[in-house]
């Protein structure tokens, strides 16, 4: 029997915005600014666009980890990142979507400036592989991938854990907290797919394995739940989380493995505020010491680099180096 990930590529993308850009801060306060209604602080925060380079770790991560990516997709609104920092054989991989080449036939959504409307689309790029990796570009591998960490077959790996938010689903207060937006997306994606907020399947914040088809079959089966989540120029609390809605409707098909090893860390934003560098070394320590930190997630490197002046030479040894 032939092995279907040797025969069958797997494509990466990865979400990029450079949000320092005046064109794009301009046109981003004048919409914001549009708005008939407020705007989640979640939505809002400035961080959210901050461009600080990690879209080149995050490059190099695959380029050092993951030599089997067919294609890396880089999406864009009209700004692309300038590459010459990068290797040939990178580069001759990369390429460039924009938004109004995966929102054909939905130009009417944009501008957005929203991650979770962009999600939704991404099955949309041409020539995209029926199976891809999706990564935020503050997401990093730090340790040889295989084919076989991601997908099996047709079955995504899933990494996370089963949760029980239901304590969360009618708190006005926890709907305003932003630490907590991304738990209320889990709880709306999980809902279309029949599941309740009392057990769900809560994705960690690493890489996310796609099947082209199986949002395309969504986007069919959904058209408005779907058009309505691209509709939102900014992240709003009726949207869902794109990645959990594919990953309990793989659950629903019994297509979908289950990653129990932990073999990913995340950084969040805030975490190193009020802990001491040494306690923050003790998490990021691992990562460069074994291969068992496959996947490392840091929301806000700035934030790090004052706790941490030295982490870039840090993480550029836990991507493999440049």
């Amino acid at each position: 029997m032939v092995d279907i990930d040797i025969i069958e590529p797997i494509d990466a993308v990865i979400t990029w915005v450079n949000g320092g850009d005046d064109s794009h801060r301009i046109k981003r306060q004048h919409y914001i600014e549009l708005s008939d209604e407020p705007l989640h602080k979640n939505a809002v925060n400035p961080h959210r666009w901050i461009c600080n380079d990690e879209i080149f770790y995050c490059l190099k991560s695959i380029e050092n980890y993951a030599p089997w990516t067919r294609k890396i997709w880089i999406v864009v609104d009209n700004i692309t990142p300038d590459l010459s920092r990068l290797s040939d054989f990178l580069q001759s991989k990369v390429h460039i979507a924009y938004h109004h080449e995966i929102f054909v036939g939905f130009e009417d959504m944009l501008p957005t400036f929203n991650s979770l409307a962009i999600e939704s689309m991404l099955w949309r790029i041409d020539g995209l592989a029926e199976r891809f990796i999706y990564f935020n570009d503050d997401v990093f591998l730090t340790a040889p991938l295989a084919p076989q960490d991601v997908f099996v077959g047709q079955k995504p790996v899933l990494r996370g854990e089963w949760a029980d938010y239901s304590h969360l689903e009618h708190d006005t207060a926890q709907q305003d907290n932003p630490a907590k937006f991304n738990h209320y997306m889990q709880i709306n994606a999980a809902k279309m797919m029949g599941f309740s907020a009392s057990r769900l399947f809560n994705a960690a914040h690493v890489v996310h394995p796609f099947l082209r088809s199986r949002m395309e079959q969504l986007f069919t089966d959904h058209p408005k739940a779907l058009r309505a989540n691209i509709s939102y120029q900014f992240r709003d609390l009726r949207q869902f989380l794109p990645q959990g809605l594919h990953n309990h409707a793989s659950i629903c098909n019994a297509q979908a493995v289950f990653q129990k090893d932990n073999d990913h860390l995340h950084i969040h934003s805030g975490q190193g505020n009020g802990r001491l560098a040494e306690e923050v070394w003790t998490l990021l320590y691992p990562v460069t010491k074994t291969n068992d930190i496959k996947m490392l997630c840091i929301n806000d490197l700035p934030q790090l680099k004052i706790l941490i002046p030295d982490v870039d030479t840090w993480l550029s040894q836990a991507i493999g180096g440049f």
